[in-house]
């Protein structure tokens, strides 16, 4: 029998897929991690058109942090499918996938595909805050 004034376990209501897509695109960290994906991949050596993304991904986090929820989520997924289409491009053979730079592009274009899901949620149904 439950206490008074508490709610059963089989009450209570469950997160849709919807509202975690939503949390995950309002959360500066995955854009954090996503720039410090790509930063591991290009840097060295150093490759000029992948490493536009990553300054724009910290500034998505930081207006994240600053409150600009839904616009630091549309700003990410846009930015992360430009970078998922750009690696798309470059093709990879079957044994260098297992390596360590294979698991980390793996990573990375998975981040990027979350990032594309969730931001993308978080951007259409986000409330826009009214300066």
């Amino acid at each position: 029998m439950p206490m008074p004034g508490s709610t059963p376990p089989e009450e209570k209501a469950k997160q849709g897929a919807l509202q975690y897509a939503k949390a995950w695109g309002e959360n500066p960290l995955p854009a954090t991690l996503l720039a410090t994906l790509i930063s591991a991949q290009h840097l060295r050596p150093f490759q000029t058109l992948p490493m536009l993304f990553p300054p724009i991904l910290l500034f998505s986090s930081y207006l994240n942090v600053n409150g600009y929820k839904t616009d630091a989520a549309g700003l990410t997924s846009a930015w992360s499918a430009a970078y998922l289409v750009l690696a798309r491009r470059r093709k990879q053979a079957f044994g260098s996938k297992f390596g360590v730079r294979g698991v980390t592009r793996g990573a990375t274009l998975g981040l990027c595909l979350a990032n594309l899901l969730g931001g993308g949620v978080a951007y259409a149904f986000g409330e826009k805050k009214e300066v």
